[in-house]
């Protein structure tokens, strides 16, 4: 059974830092693309940043670029999206996606909340 379980939501300050995680299982990671997407309240879903399958290639969106950073680590079958100098903005539901050819797995989310 697929599993893409994200943690490491929650409520931070704007220009705080947060980690999230995303553990997966039920199919061989080290093969599929990972993805991190983001939706906001009465927004479309955005694609955050993706990360390849040997973790050597990762890209993002403009707005996230030199703040966020996407890794991975194959042997814990674990994705990775830290999140440095927070803004309003960056409030949404965070997902994991997994991706190879016409598989497409994802997660529940996780819920990040930026204050003032």
């Amino acid at each position: 059974q697929v599993q893409l379980v994200e943690s490491g939501g929650g409520l931070v300050q704007a220009g705080g830092s947060l980690r999230l995680s995303c553990a997966a299982s039920g199919f061989t990671f080290s093969d599929y693309v990972m993805n991190w997407w983001r939706q906001a309240p009465g927004k479309e879903r955005e694609l955050v940043a993706s990360i390849s399958d040997t973790g050597r290639i990762t890209t993002y969106a403009d707005s996230m670029k030199g703040r966020f950073t996407i890794s991975r680590d194959n042997a814990k079958n674990t994705v990775y999206l830290q999140m440095n100098s927070l803004k309003l903005e960056d409030a949404a539901v965070y997902y994991c996606n997994a991706k190879l050819g016409n598989q497409d797995y994802w997660g529940k989310g996780t819920l990040v909340t930026v204050s003032s």
